[in-house]
C-alpha cells in the first residue's frame, strides 16, 4: 500500500514539474517573439530586409504559441520593412492585418502606431489622407500620454508639411518632435530630426545653419549605422553644395550617398541620386553627361509613375477590402453577441418564473402557518390583558399609600421651613449685630466671642432638634 501511494505521489509531482516547465517554456517563447519584433524594428533604418526576416520569424513563432499580441506586432514590423523597401502594397496589407488584430485586442497604443505607419505610406502621394491618419494617431497618443508616439507623429506631420512646401510649419512640428525625443533620449530619432530640420533650413536658404545640422547628423548616423539616414543626409548636402557651387563637396556626397542607397536597396533613393547627379553635371555645364542622367531618369520615372499609380490603386483597394472584411467580422460578432444576449435573457426569464412559482407556494404555506401563530398570540394577549388589569388595580392602591406618605412629608418640610425662618434667623441676626458692634469697637472682644459662641450653640441645638423631629415618624409637627 505504501509503495502504491509513493508511486501516485511521484506521478503527481512529475506532472506538476512538467506543467511548470511548459509554462516557463511558453513564457520564454513569448519573450523571444517580443525580442525578435524589437530587433526587427531597430534594423529598419539599417537593413529593411533583416526587419522583414525578423518579423516573419516572430510571426511564425507567435502563431505556434497562438500569441496574438506577438502576431499583431510581427505584421506591423513586416509592414515597416516593406515600407522602407518601397513596396507599398505589401506594407499596407501587413499594416491592415496588424490593425485588425490590435482592434480585437483593444490595444489602443498599438492601433495608434499602425495609424502612424499608414500615414507614412500616404505622405508622399495623398497629403490630406496622410494627415487624417496622423491626426488619429495624435488623438490616441494624447489620450494615453504616450510621448514617444506623439514625437513620432509630430515628426511625420512635419514631413507632410515639407512636401506641401510649408517649411516654417514643418519646422514647428519638427521642433515639437525634437523636444520630446531629447526628453526620451532617443538617439536614432534625434539624428533623423537633425536631418529634417537641416532640410528645412536648406529650403529656407539658411545654408550655414543647414550645413551645420546636416554634418552633425551625418556623423551621428555613421556612428549608429543608420544607412538610410546617411543616404538621405548625403542627398540634401549634395543639393545644397550644388546650389552653393561647391562641386567637389557635392560629388563626394553623391558618391557616398549612392553607396548607402545600394546598401539599403532603395531604388527610389538611387533615382534621387541620379537626378542630383544630373543637376551637378548640368551646373558644371557637362551637358552630354547630364543628358545621359536625364534619359535614365526619364525612363525610370515613366515606369515608376505607372507602377506608382498602380500601387496607389492597389493600396486603396486593399484598404477597402480590409475595411469591408472588418465590418463583416464586426457584424458577425455583433450577431453572436445578440444571440448570446437572447439566450441568457430567455434563461433568466425562465429562472425568474420558476423562482416566482416557488415563492407563491412558499407564501401560501407561510400564510397558513402565520394564521395559526396569530391565533395562539391572540390567546396569549387575552391572558396578558387579565394579568395587566390585576396589576393596575394593585398599583392604584400602592399609589394612594405613597401619595399619603408624600403629603405627610411635604407638611413636615413646610413646618421645617417655617421653623427655620423663625427660630434660626433670630440667633443669626444677633450674630450679625455683634459683628457690627465689634467692628465699631462698642463691645469687648472676649464678651463678643462669648455671646457669639452662645448664638452658635443655640443655632446648633435648633438644627439638631429639627433633624430629630424630621426623622421621628411619631412626631408630625414641630
Amino acid at each position: 500500500m505504501n509503495k502504491f501511494l509513493l508511486l501516485v505521489f511521484s506521478i503527481l509531482f512529475a506532472g506538476m514539474a512538467f506543467a511548470d516547465g511548459t509554462k516557463t517554456l511558453a513564457a520564454d517563447d513569448t519573450t523571444s517573439v517580443i525580442q525578435l519584433n524589437k530587433q526587427g524594428f531597430d534594423m529598419r533604418l539599417t537593413s529593411p530586409e533583416q526587419t522583414i526576416a525578423d518579423g516573419k520569424k516572430a510571426l511564425a513563432m507567435a502563431k505556434k504559441l497562438n500569441y496574438v499580441p506577438g502576431m499583431a506586432e510581427a505584421y506591423r514590423v513586416i509592414g515597416i520593412g516593406y515600407y522602407y523597401l518601397d513596396e507599398s502594397v505589401k506594407a499596407i496589407n501587413n499594416y491592415l492585418t496588424a490593425l485588425n488584430y490590435f482592434q480585437q485586442l483593444k490595444d489602443l497604443a498599438s492601433q495608434g502606431k499602425v495609424y502612424n505607419n499608414i500615414g507614412n505610406l500616404y505622405r508622399y502621394t495623398d497629403y490630406d489622407l496622410s494627415l487624417e491618419f496622423f491626426n488619429k494617431t495624435l488623438v490616441i497618443a494624447k489620450q494615453l500620454s504616450d510621448e514617444a508616439l506623439m514625437a513620432g507623429v509630430y515628426n511625420n506631420m512635419g514631413t507632410v508639411y515639407y512636401h506641401k512646401n510649408s517649411f516654417n510649419q514643418a519646422l514647428i512640428y519638427y521642433e515639437k518632435s525634437s523636444a520630446l525625443y531629447n526628453k526620451l533620449k532617443d538617439s536614432t530619432n534625434i539624428v533623423q530630426l537633425m536631418q529634417n530640420k537641416g532640410l528645412m533650413y536648406f529650403n529656407l536658404h539658411q545654408y550655414d545653419k543647414a550645413e551645420e545640422l546636416l554634418l552633425k547628423a551625418n556623423k551621428a548616423a555613421h556612428q549608429l549605422d543608420l544607412n538610410e539616414v546617411v543616404a538621405g543626409i548625403d542627398l540634401i548636402l549634395a543639393e545644397q553644395y550644388i546650389a552653393q557651387e561647391k562641386f567637389a563637396e557635392a560629388n563626394k556626397a553623391i558618391e557616398e550617398g549612392t553607396v548607402y542607397a545600394g546598401m539599403i536597396k532603395s531604388d527610389k533613393m538611387k533615382s534621387d541620386f541620379e537626378y542630383t547627379s544630373y543637376q551637378l553635371e548640368s551646373k558644371r555645364k557637362n551637358y552630354e553627361k547630364a543628358l545621359r542622367y536625364l534619359r535614365n531618369i526619364y525612363t525610370k520615372d515613366s515606369l515608376n509613375f505607372k507602377q506608382g499609380a498602380s500601387t496607389q490603386i492597389k493600396m486603396m483597394e486593399e484598404q477597402v477590402k480590409q475595411q469591408d472584411a472588418q465590418r463583416k467580422t464586426e457584424i458577425l460578432l455583433q450577431r453572436q453577441a445578440n444571440d448570446r444576449i437572447k439566450f441568457w435573457a430567455v434563461t433568466i426569464v425562465a429562472g425568474l418564473l420558476l423562482v416566482l412559482v416557488g415563492l407563491l407556494v412558499s407564501n401560501v404555506k407561510r400564510k397558513a402557518k402565520t394564521n395559526e401563530q396569530l391565533s395562539t398570540l391572540n390567546d396569549e394577549v387575552s391572558r396578558q390583558k387579565d394579568n395587566l388589569d390585576r396589576i393596575n388595580h394593585h398599583l392604584e392602591e400602592i399609589i394612594d399609600e405613597r401619595t399619603k406618605d408624600l403629603q405627610i412629608k411635604n407638611k413636615k418640610l413646610s413646618e421645617y421651613s417655617s421653623y427655620l425662618s423663625h427660630q434660626i434667623r433670630g440667633p443669626i441676626a444677633t450674630l450679625k449685630g455683634l459683628m457690627n458692634l465689634e467692628k465699631e469697637g462698642l463691645v469687648d472682644q472676649p464678651e463678643c466671642i462669648r455671646m457669639m459662641n452662645k448664638c452658635v450653640g443655640e443655632i446648633d441645638n435648633k438644627i439638631i432638634e429639627m433633624s430629630d423631629m424630621l426623622h421621628d415618624p411619631v412626631k408630625t409637627s414641630l
